[in-house]
């Protein structure tokens, strides 16, 4: 596999590949999980630029603030974890193309200059990495127009979700399509 950054800039995508050799899973927990706060569970399918069949051994990169709107840190973090903070986590899709990540809803950030969400980007098990629309949250007050109108958004659908409850959790779903809407992306390759 040799790594194709697509779809243009991307700062700190580099850290999708940042799991260490760890072996990952379809479901993982982030490290916020037990902290006080609205649980949530995110997942979905991800599908081949068919937009039909599944997608296995895609990674995803997933890290967001905490409650209180910082990327924390604990002091050890390598890499993007600086950066990114100790909130993050490396999910591969199984056989069916699905994923679930379990974590706690974001909070914004403290000067309140963006919506709570969840970053994402994507590596492909060809190589090819980048970013695709934030995970948002309907009913966010914070929600741009331009985000809750966007048509053509990165990973194809939206990336506003409709959370639900299920007992303690909020639940999300999101099913993406790979290279949808990226820049630069071509199947062929």
């Amino acid at each position: 596999m040799t790594p194709q950054l697509i779809g243009g800039p991307c700062e700190g995508c580099e850290a999708v590949f940042e799991y260490a050799g760890t072996r990952l899973n379809a479901t993982d927990t982030l490290p916020d999980f037990n902290n006080d706060g609205p649980r949530l569970r995110v997942s979905g399918t991800v599908y081949l630029p068919d937009g039909k069949s599944p997608a296995k051994d895609v990674i995803l990169y997933v890290y967001h603030t905490d409650q209180d709107g910082v990327y924390p840190a604990k002091g050890t973090e390598t890499g993007w974890g600086k950066r990114h903070g100790y909130i993050r986590s490396w999910i591969k899709t199984n056989n069916k193309g699905q994923y679930t990540f379990y974590t706690l809803k974001p909070g914004v950030y403290p000067n309140r200059s963006a919506a709570a969400h969840i970053h994402l980007t994507i590596l492909e098990p060809n190589g090819k990495y980048y970013w695709v629309e934030n995970y948002l949250f309907e009913g966010d007050s914070l929600l741009k127009a331009a985000e809750k109108e966007q048509l053509n958004p990165r990973g194809g659908g939206s990336g506003i979700l409709t959370l639900t409850k299920e007992g303690d959790l909020l639940v999300g779903k999101r099913d993406l399509i790979l290279g949808r809407n990226v820049p630069g992306y071509s199947d062929k390759d």
